[in-house]
């Protein structure tokens, strides 16, 4: 997509024009590629649904789990270029960011980078995506709570877990006791 200058008739600040594909040179790398799609609809990606209109290391980020830095790095491994948008990735490009994202580690995409660091279960590190955040999330916090750690024993409660003050702020949500006179 390349952009144009506007007509003056015109109140948008730059059109979106489609390249030219007659070329016979475009024709065979688009054939090389495989099926690219022009329509710019979302794309289903790790069970969410993308929005294509947007360049796709923006896009990636609507993935649960995966940030702006994150989605650079797997952008810049899968050979993407970080000009084009999410709705005109083909079948292979979508194949080779999925793999990345699941398994960083083959990658060479540092541990420091992920997530998951060091998991209390296996000792890996990973990067959760999606649904996994949830689940992990839950099972860390009702492994607190059965070894009754601080942490757990205060988000049992629905208290403050960090060591907020919690004498004046936060009262909203809690029922008042009526004080006698």
């Amino acid at each position: 997509m390349s952009l144009v200058p506007p007509d003056p008739s015109q109140n948008f600040a730059f059109i979106l024009r489609q390249p030219d594909i007659s070329s016979s040179r475009n024709d065979a790398a688009r054939q090389s590629q495989g099926t690219v799609h022009h329509r710019l609809e979302p794309v289903p990606l790790l069970n969410t649904n993308v929005d294509g209109k947007i360049k796709v290391q923006y896009a990636l980020t609507q993935v649960k789990g995966v940030g702006r830095r994150y989605a650079n790095i797997v952008c810049k491994k899968a050979d993407i270029d970080l000009g084009k948008r999410a709705g005109e990735l083909n079948s292979d490009e979508l194949e080779r960011i999925v793999t990345i994202l699941q398994n960083p580690a083959e990658f060479k995409i540092p541990a420091w980078f992920l997530n998951r660091q060091r998991d209390i279960v296996d000792g890996k590190s990973s990067q959760l995506l999606s649904n996994n955040i949830d689940s992990k999330l839950r099972d860390d916090l009702e492994r607190l709570k059965k070894i009754k750690a601080h942490r757990g024993i205060r988000h049992y409660l629905g208290l403050r877990v960090r060591g907020q003050h919690t004498k004046t702020t936060g009262r909203r949500g809690r029922t008042v006791a009526n004080k006698k006179k």
